[in-house]
């Protein structure tokens, strides 16, 4: 874990990336895996995936799921794995080059058992899990194929002793533009000039704010806005930019920002409402909303309950205490969603600490050695109790 958290892999560090692939993919060369790197186009601006797998047939298919980069760029001050007692500091050593680890270290326990041995498994580290290169139907597609060619998938975000993840929300992104009539602000509210596009703005996010509040596990964010007789957003930049006169009725306003899901079927409901709600417009306003697909919802099955249950018995047998259902709504979105509607699957089995996204991010070496033993075993459980019949099923 020391030598790949040493390794910068920002997300647009493309090299800093692959080398940190490399140094997995030697790992899983020696326990009997094939290693591919799947590039993506130059214009992506991003390093590709690891993807290693073992064919066998005996046992169902497993998907194991992690990720490459990190949040840290080449010029972050935080840079350096330290270890201090059970305490670990450094970039990525929970989010996620440690679930990373934990990943491998159990896969070399059942090789080093022979457990491996004709199995049939399947691991994919993406090389952009936090900031996805678009677009999503290119950067996605093989772990898309490797989760419908699979019986189940683990995936290997931070994790905590008592709780996993069966379900997370999806992401969405939202555009809002809002018009007005131009005039002298004495005459606002009047019958020829309107109430301005600040005012249809704020009656708009206050309707969003209520309606957001009263549906469960759904939030709705608006991160920034600009307005005034002008607004405008710099995409390279990540700026926006607006202008005004105190004595000038506003007649722009731009905003954006996202939403939180739990089930498509809540996306498109809040979708609607929103639409619904901008269309009640006041006078001489009018106003546009745009949305754009990010991660899809990883909801409730019942195949994700009883991958659950597995990891619950395993970890009372070993002592650590049951494991119970992660809330939805406090985890952001991860690679596991976009497996997830075709896949029983299950998240958050790496190790635990905190910090992530953070300079203070930490992780409790304890728990490191228990997610470890801790998958090793649910795999074996999971070896030990399935058979593939002759269909495939």
């Amino acid at each position: 874990m020391e030598k790949v958290v040493n390794i910068n892999s920002g997300t647009r560090n493309i090299s800093g990336v692959r080398k940190v692939g490399e140094e997995f993919a030697a790992e899983f060369e020696k326990l009997g895996f094939k290693n591919f790197w799947i590039k993506m186009p130059f214009e992506m601006k991003r390093a590709g995936h690891l993807y290693s797998q073992r064919e066998g047939e005996d046992g169902p298919h497993i998907l194991l799921i992690g990720h490459l980069d990190t949040v840290f760029s080449k010029d972050s001050d935080f840079q350096k794995f330290t270890h201090q007692g059970n305490h670990i500091t450094g970039p990525g050593v929970v989010d996620m080059k440690g679930g990373d680890v934990v990943m491998l270290y159990a896969l070399k326990a059942l090789h080093a058992c022979g457990i491996l041995d004709g199995k049939s498994i399947k691991i994919f580290l993406t090389g952009d899990e936090e900031n996805v290169g678009p677009p999503l139907s290119l950067s996605r597609r093989e772990l898309i194929d490797a989760a419908k060619q699979s019986d189940m998938a683990l995936s290997f975000e931070s994790g905590q002793q008592d709780q996993a993840v069966i379900a997370r929300r999806g992401a969405s992104l939202w555009s809002l533009g809002v018009s007005a009539k131009r005039a002298h602000s004495s005459t606002i509210f009047s019958e020829d000039s309107g109430d301005g596009a600040i005012y249809e703005t704020a009656r708009i996010l206050k309707k969003f704010h209520k309606f957001a509040q009263n549906m469960p596990n759904l939030t709705l964010n608006p991160a920034v806005i600009a307005g005034g007789t002008s607004a405008g957003f710099d995409a390279g930049s990540a700026t926006w930019t607006s202008a005004g006169k105190d004595n000038i009725i506003p007649q722009v306003v731009e905003s954006r920002g996202d939403l939180r899901f739990i089930s498509r079927e809540q996306l498109d409901d809040a979708r609607a409402e929103m639409r619904k709600i901008i269309e009640e417009n006041l006078p001489h306003t009018s106003a546009e909303i745009t949305f754009t697909d990010l991660y899809p919802a990883m909801s409730i099955t019942p195949e994700n309950k009883r991958l659950l249950g597995v990891l619950d018995e395993v970890s009372q047998e070993l002592g650590y205490g049951p494991v119970g259902p992660n809330q939805p709504g406090d985890r952001g979105a991860g690679d596991i969603s976009f497996v997830a509607p075709h896949v029983a699957s299950i998240d958050a089995l790496g190790p635990w600490g905190g910090g992530s996204h953070t300079t203070q991010e930490w992780l409790d070496t304890e728990g490191f050695r228990k997610a470890t033993k801790r998958t090793a075993l649910l795999l074996y459980q999971i070896f030990q109790s399935h058979q593939r019949h002759p269909d495939g099923s």
